[in-house]
Order: structure tokens, then sequence, then C-alpha cells
């Protein structure tokens, strides 16, 4: 079983449900460099743990995504506001 796939799972687990703590979320980051590293190291080196991988880097990239709707929905009341 690759390690970083693991810790990927790991950083990806506890970034999902620190979604609604300040700052958490930011490890998702971390989950989704470590999956890309560990995506890379499972074939050279025959380990299992592609799975683990990958959800890590499904959640990650989801939580991404969230965080870019969310930004991209605060434009609107920015533009207003600087408008006055």
């Amino acid at each position: 079983m690759n390690k970083l796939a693991v810790v990927a799972v790991i950083f990806a687990v506890i970034a999902a449900s620190g979604l609604w703590v300040f700052g958490v979320a930011v490890l998702a980051v971390f989950a989704v460099g470590a999956g890309h590293v560990a995506l890379n190291q499972i074939p050279l080196r025959g380990e299992r743990g592609r799975g683990l991988a990958i959800t890590a880097l499904a959640i990650g990239y989801g939580i991404a995504t969230l965080a870019l709707i969310n930004t991209l929905g605060y434009i609107p009341s920015l533009v207003q506001q600087f408008s006055k």
C-alpha cells in the first residue's frame, strides 16, 4: 500500500470534515498534491492504493470547486459595494 496515498486520503477527509472551520479546508491542497505524487509512485513501485489516491484527488478538487463557486458568488456584491 502506498503510504502517500493513505496520507492523501487522510488529508482529504480532514479537509472535507473541516469545510465549516476556517482554515482546515486548505488541507485539500495537500491532498491533491499527495494524490498526484502517489498516482505517479504506484506504478513505478508496484504498490496498491490507486483508489485511495483517486478518492483524495476527487475530494480535493471538489473542495476547490466549492471554493471557486463561493468566491465567484461574492463578486456581484463586491462590484455593488465599490460602485457606490
